[in-house]
């Protein structure tokens, strides 16, 4: 099986940009790129390795401690591709139990234990601990582990905040290296730190290129306004050139 990189976004649902995003960290490299056309080219080894990818994806890890878990040594392809197997028939099955719970809900009838999904989570969190072995992930547990969802919920919020304080400096014509916006920057690269993980100027660097390269990032800044996101992007690669 050999496709080309639009007929291989279509097969597994992700975007060619995310494609060329996942090239450009190492996460997931073309099986064979021509030399004379630069057509990148995707197997059926990309093919269960993108499948890998997306398991993780479905568990919340990030895109580099997905890299780290596969390329770890030890790592057992067959045994994930059954924990996958078995976090999707969880969740099927919850699924079902909404959908009557939704029939039982019409009739009048207290369907509040249909949304348990305590099963689903105790598995989730044993894959995790399972698996989550890089030292990214176990900084971002440490810091974030013991947050509330009042707590998730305010750190989206002014993490928003910061993305329109971009979209404003954007709107008034502000170049992406001037002053102000790298300010903007900084205050945005300390506020991950201090919340998340230690944002160095390369996890920054990589964060901007996710911006531009996963639409739900991209569509979520460009909430603020159309081009926020491209804007952020350009202010990261200025802010981390320079030194």
């Amino acid at each position: 099986m050999k496709m080309q990189i639009k007929e291989f976004a279509r097969f597994t649902g992700v975007s060619v940009r995310t494609l060329h995003y996942y090239d450009e960290i190492g996460l997931l490299k073309p099986a064979y790129v021509d030399g004379n056309t630069g057509y990148r080219y995707y197997d059926h080894k990309s093919l269960l390795r993108m499948q890998e990818i997306l398991f993780y994806r479905e568990l919340d890890f990030p895109l580099k401690s997905i890299g780290e878990i596969l390329s770890s040594p030890d790592y057992d392809t067959n045994k994930a591709l059954k924990e996958q197997k078995h976090l999707l028939i969880l969740k099927k099955e919850r699924l079902e139990r909404l959908i009557c719970a939704l029939d039982d809900a019409m009739k009048g009838e207290n369907v509040m234990g249909a949304f348990d999904s305590g099963e689903f989570e105790q598995y989730r969190s044993e894959a995790k601990e399972r698996w989550g072995r890089s030292e990214a992930y176990k900084e971002y547990v440490e810091k974030s582990g013991h947050y509330s969802k009042d707590k998730w919920s305010n750190l989206a919020g002014e993490m928003n905040d910061i993305f329109a304080e971009f979209a404003v400096c954007m709107k008034n014509n502000e170049e992406p290296g001037s002053g102000e916006v790298q300010h903007l920057v900084k205050k945005l690269q300390s506020y991950i730190t201090e919340n998340y993980y230690h944002c160095t100027k390369e996890i920054l660097a990589g964060l901007g290129q996710m911006y531009v390269a996963d639409e739900r990032f991209t569509n979520n800044i460009d909430k603020c306004c159309d081009g926020t996101a491209v804007f952020v992007s350009e202010a990261i690669k200025c802010y981390c050139s320079n030194g």
